[in-house]
């Protein structure tokens, strides 16, 4: 695997990533401010067609927008990322869309200790689930985002408004069909 803007603090074994996001980090394209951000962190893997990607995560959010999870890449313009964002005090269930300007849905979830997300290629379809205990899922997303058949997936973190989020990330798989 390799990084996209690697963190100044990062540590990989066995099937663990803890990671500190760097201040002032972000993925976001024009939508709401116009502003373009392309500084969060990607620890990613190339795949090609049909995949299922999940991670659980445990993290420290503290600021407004930290957020963490997957996120699924084609380029600068064409992304999603889906984990938890954390505004106004309040931990959510995240999915935003990139086709040149990002999207953003939310769902409000109870302070997790821990997080799973997963995030599955059927095509040109991708959908986004989250689970508090890593056993059931909830849909929270489905989307088109492109029929580009090599894209970049892994795990995501940022910190647009704070001093750093650490992220531990466990048990991360891609699996192909």
């Amino acid at each position: 695997m390799q990084w996209l803007n690697e963190p100044t603090k990062w540590t990989a074994e066995e099937n663990r990533l803890f990671a500190t996001s760097d201040a002032g980090t972000d993925f976001w394209r024009k939508t709401h401010d116009g502003g373009i951000r392309d500084h969060g962190h990607f620890y990613f893997e190339s795949v090609v067609g049909n995949f299922t990607a999940r991670v659980k995560q445990t993290a420290k959010y503290q600021s407004r927008y930290d957020h963490a999870g997957l996120m699924v890449r084609a380029d600068d313009r064409t992304w999603l990322k889906c984990g938890i964002e954390f505004m106004d005090g309040r931990h959510y269930a995240s999915a935003v869309v990139t086709r040149d300007w990002s999207d953003w849905s939310v769902m409000p979830i109870e302070n997790p200790a821990s997080f799973w997300i997963l995030c599955e290629r059927e095509d040109a379809t991708f959908t986004v689930r989250y689970s508090l205990d890593g056993i059931e899922y909830e849909t929270i997303r489905q989307a088109f985002l492109t029929e580009q058949s090599t894209l970049q997936v892994g795990m995501m973190l940022a910190a647009p408004k704070g001093s750093g989020l650490e992220v531990l990330f466990e048990d991360y798989s891609l699996s192909t069909s």
